[in-house]
Formats: C-alpha cells, sequence, structure tokens
C-alpha cells in the first residue's frame, strides 16, 4: 500500500469522525419533542454544525472512493475502525463525553483488529 494511499485512508476516517463530532454538535442545539411530528425542519438544514457534518461525510467518501481504486476492501476497511479512537478521544475533548474502562477496553480490541488484518 502506498503512503498516498494510507494518506487518503486517513483523511477518509478522520474526515468521518469530523462529521460525527458536527452531526453531534448541531443535532445539540436542536430542541426534540417527543415525537418526530413536529420536528422542526428548519432549524436541522440551516444548522451549520450539521451542515459541515454532511460535509466531512461527503468529501470522506470522495477520499474513500479514491482508496478503493487502490486497495482491496478487506485490506483498507479495517482502518475504518479507527474511527472509533478518533471520535472517543475527539469526543471527550471537545464534547466533554466521559471515557469508560468499556470504552477503552473496546477501543484497545478495535485497535488490535485494524494491526492484524492490517498487516
Amino acid at each position: 500500500m502506498s503512503y498516498l494511499t494510507l494518506l487518503m485512508i486517513l483523511a477518509s476516517v478522520m474526515l468521518s469522525v469530523a462529521a460525527q463530532l458536527s452531526l453531534k454538535a448541531g443535532m445539540g442545539r436542536l430542541i426534540f419533542p417527543e415525537t418526530w411530528v413536529s420536528f422542526e425542519t428548519a432549524g436541522l438544514v440551516l444548522n451549520r454544525f450539521v451542515i459541515l457534518g454532511l460535509f466531512c461525510y461527503g468529501m470522506s467518501m470522495v477520499f474513500w472512493l479514491y482508496v478503493l481504486t487502490k486497495v482491496e476492501v478487506s485490506r483498507a476497511y479495517p482502518f475504518v475502525g479507527l474511527g472509533f479512537v478518533g471520535t472517543m478521544l475527539f469526543a471527550h475533548f471537545l464534547l466533554h463525553e466521559p471515557i469508560t474502562i468499556q470504552k477503552l477496553i473496546g477501543t484497545m480490541l478495535v485497535v488490535s483488529g485494524v494491526f492484524l488484518l492490517a498487516r
């Protein structure tokens, strides 16, 4: 696997993490009623964090499509698991979500799996 392909994989994963964090930040600013019937669509569509999250997902997909032209999907896809690590860490530092022992153990297992499958 070339360094460019590895860089594209990591860019795709990090953009996906950024998308998750942006969507969480955007949705946290909306007040949800008990039912979806009166869901405020305009608030969702005009929320800059939701728009940023969707943009990041789109860019992540563009990078991922490039990766799929260069590497076997069974070799590239395990790297997506690194998104768990990035999401956990950035959610902790940016959104003040707790890191529990279960999250740490689960994340270590995912990273171990990525390491084994990527070799």
